[in-house]
């Protein structure tokens, strides 16, 4: 089956090239349809990662976020026209106690080989969760982010202490916004305190107890536990204020990226005894669990279908070129492409 494949060669430049998919009954194809960018597609995208990083990953066909409908099953259990959000993160191999998404053998879409910008795409017949037929499309297009922060917080659940009175989110991005309205589902008698830098980004926070500006946190305020989902440069300032506020034995689960090394003050940290670990990713269970949580909470979706911003109908090379560059602009939420090429 020749299928057309949309690769980022250089920063800012997509070229059309072909490949073959070869039809067996081990792959399901499936055909995107709604295609949403994240922040790492933007880093390929404008050439912001590190020179020798885009030489080894590139030409590369960007995009992990994303659903579509099924084209063929050699075996079946999916009928054409199903709709299925993709896994990125592809396994090799199996461990009895390390999670498939932080096996260093995992290969995972967009970052080391071909994500979803293609006219079809091979999946293993495990990399595909079957969605609701009611499900929003536009918001069943980040599923995958939903899922980082649904693993995020079900760890978290595994490593902290039972005192869940108070928790507290650095961060008034995506990945915050989605990270503390899980927590409101997971811990409904909790306070959420979301610590944040944008006053109308902070305004659509409302399933959260109280919001601060990072720059005026109440000296008293109790914190148990929390999550720092700033990434990026902020994140030194956040981990310091986190390691400040939060009461000894607390629990500092880290779901920001940072391109640079990120001091910690370590002296605080061993006369708190913080437990502090990362999460990076997510497997097949914490699509199926997210699936689930969605298809249960339907007010949930809701919320989340307050981050969809630019919705871009894509038919050519340079309509990506539009999606990528308005996504730049956005102050915030998800660029979702719907893929009609």
């Amino acid at each position: 089956m020749l299928n057309t494949v949309y690769r980022l060669t250089e920063p800012r430049k997509i070229e059309i090239e072909f490949n073959n998919i070869k039809m067996n009954d081990d792959k399901v194809i499936v055909r995107p349809t709604h295609l949403s960018i994240c922040n790492a597609d933007q880093r390929y995208y404008q050439g912001t990662r590190d020179p020798e990083v885009l030489a080894k990953k590139l030409p590369m066909a960007l995009i992990h976020e994303g659903i579509g409908v099924v084209v063929y099953d050699g075996r079946g259990k999916f009928k054409p026209g199903d709709s299925v959000v993709m896994i990125p993160n592809t396994p090799v191999e199996t461990d009895p106690f390390i999670a498939e998404n932080y096996l260093r053998s995992s290969r995972f879409r967009a970052s080391g080989f071909d994500g979803f910008m293609q006219d079809n795409v091979a999946m293993d017949r495990d990399r595909i969760v079957l969605l609701p037929a009611d499900m929003d499309r536009e918001v069943a297009a980040f599923t995958e982010i939903i899922s980082v922060s649904n693993h995020a917080v079900g760890r978290f659940e595994r490593f902290s202490h039972g005192r869940k009175e108070h928790i507290a989110i650095w961060g008034d991005g995506n990945l915050a916004f989605i990270t503390t309205l899980l927590l409101r589902y997971r811990y409904p008698e909790a306070r959420l305190y979301v610590m944040g830098l944008s006053h109308d980004k902070m305004i659509d926070f409302t399933f959260a107890d109280e919001t601060y500006d990072v720059r005026h946190i109440p000296e008293n305020i109790v914190i148990d536990h929390a999550f720092e989902c700033v990434g990026g440069t902020g994140s030194q300032r956040a981990i310091d204020q986190i390691i400040d506020f939060i009461r000894p034995e607390g629990t500092i689960a880290i779901l920001g990226v940072s391109e640079n090394p990120v001091p910690i003050n370590t002296r605080m940290v061993l006369e708190k005894g913080l437990r502090i670990f990362g999460s990076s990713r997510s497997g097949r269970k914490d699509f199926e669990d997210t699936v689930k949580i969605l298809s249960e909470h339907p007010e949930m979706v809701k919320h989340l279908k307050n981050l969809v911003g630019d919705v871009i109908d894509v038919r050519s090379v340079q309509d990506m070129h539009t999606a990528f560059e308005k996504d730049m602009a956005k102050a915030g939420g998800k660029t979702v492409m719907l893929w009609n090429v």
